[in-house]
């Protein structure tokens, strides 16, 4: 989601060293992480909204039994799918060697749950970026090294996995590696890795998009419309190569009813998303929100009040639902980290770090459940 820093400079150090850092504790734990807790019985997912959807953020999250307890509670609120962030840093650190411990454990807790995971990939490994380059930074002539690393990650959780997405927010600088936005070189992006994602299993759906809604102006440093965007990845001819669209909806402190408008952020602006698909002979394609949803921080500007969050959420899965035919999925953040964040990001999530559900958590299983109406 969008991110606001004190200096392009400080933005680069802090990438720099937390992906450092968050590497090293992945490959140090990786070796003591096993399936030694159980799997347990295969379970499904009771709900009255099967569009209901979580981002997960189980990255780094190294202890197995919280893997699995995150995952249930996920499947006892209600909500079949998850979005989920697999790094391709934190799986082949060095070219063609694989690890894939952490994946493994996250990817079969997860389906023996009978949660529908919607794998997000990203996340450049040192050995195919410049030199004191950020994580989120890849050249043209890399593009085919991380089709290769998707090719096999879908070939591996085929029957497992059946979504992917290619790369987050590439519309802000922040995520396209401290670039200025350009959707011609995603679209290439998206063009070198589709087909070999395809190739390896013909049968996962590519998602692509993943946009951060903004308002940036022409020109800005920070980023690019996603508007503008979108139209701009059409423009470079990027129909063919993706089968979903993934979607970021942030209502801000704006109700799920606010009318879509162009020069607001809201969560109706999805609308706008699917209207220029829809302009551009796409209108046969789903989207998916693979991020979304209010805050409810005491002080942060952008925030609601906890019980408007709580109705604002209930009534976004029912939109989705009712409203939006074309919407595979809705998938909130977020629902748990692994620590405190320290920040207006706690107050995303559904539960606290401790696994006390909070009552956004309480009030949307009594909606799956369909006791709230």
């Amino acid at each position: 989601m969008m991110r606001y820093v004190a200096s392009k400079h400080n933005r680069r150090v802090l990438v720099l060293v937390a992906g450092a850092v968050l590497l090293v504790l992945v490959l140090a734990t990786s070796q003591w992480l096993s399936s030694d807790v159980p799997l347990g019985p295969q379970q499904i997912v009771v709900t009255s909204n099967a569009k209901v959807g979580v981002h997960t953020r189980l990255t780094d999250e190294v202890e197995s039994w919280k893997i699995k307890r995150t995952l249930e509670m996920v499947r006892e609120m209600g909500a079949p799918w998850i979005v989920e962030y697999f790094p391709w840093a934190y799986i082949e650190d060095r070219p063609g060697v694989y690890n894939w411990v952490h994946a493994d454990q996250v990817v079969n807790h997860a389906t023996r749950q009978g949660l529908k995971i919607i794998a997000r990939l990203g996340y450049v490994p040192q050995w195919a970026r410049p030199k004191d380059s950020s994580p989120l930074y890849l050249d043209e002539e890399q593009f085919a090294d991380f089709g290769r690393f998707a090719a096999e990650f879908v070939k591996r959780y085929a029957g497992k996995i059946d979504h992917v997405i290619i790369w987050n927010e590439p519309n802000l600088a922040l995520e396209w590696g401290y670039e200025p936005a350009d959707p011609e070189k995603y679209t290439e992006m998206l063009r070198t890795v589709y087909p070999m994602i395809k190739a390896a299993n013909a049968d996962v759906q590519v998602l692509a998009g993943a946009l951060a809604p903004t308002l940036a102006p022409p020109g800005s440093e920070y980023g690019m419309d996603d508007l503008v965007f979108l139209q701009r990845m059409y423009d470079a001819g990027a129909a063919p190569f993706f089968d979903i669209l993934a979607i970021h909806a942030y209502g801000w402190y704006f109700p799920p009813e606010s009318p879509a408008d162009q020069e607001v952020v809201n969560f109706r602006r999805a609308e706008l998303l699917r209207e220029i698909m829809v302009r551009n002979g796409d209108g046969n394609k789903t989207a998916m929100i693979t991020e979304g949803g209010w805050n409810d921080h005491p002080r942060w500007t952008r925030a609601v009040r906890p019980s408007q969050r709580i109705a604002y959420t209930i009534r976004a899965y029912e939109i989705a639902e009712a409203e939006w035919p074309w919407m595979e999925a809705v998938c909130l953040w977020a629902f748990r980290f692994p620590w405190d964040q320290k920040s207006y990001q706690d107050y995303y999530t559904f539960v606290r770090t401790d696994f006390e559900p909070k009552p956004i958590y309480t009030e949307v299983q009594r909606y799956t459940r369909g006791e709230v109406r």
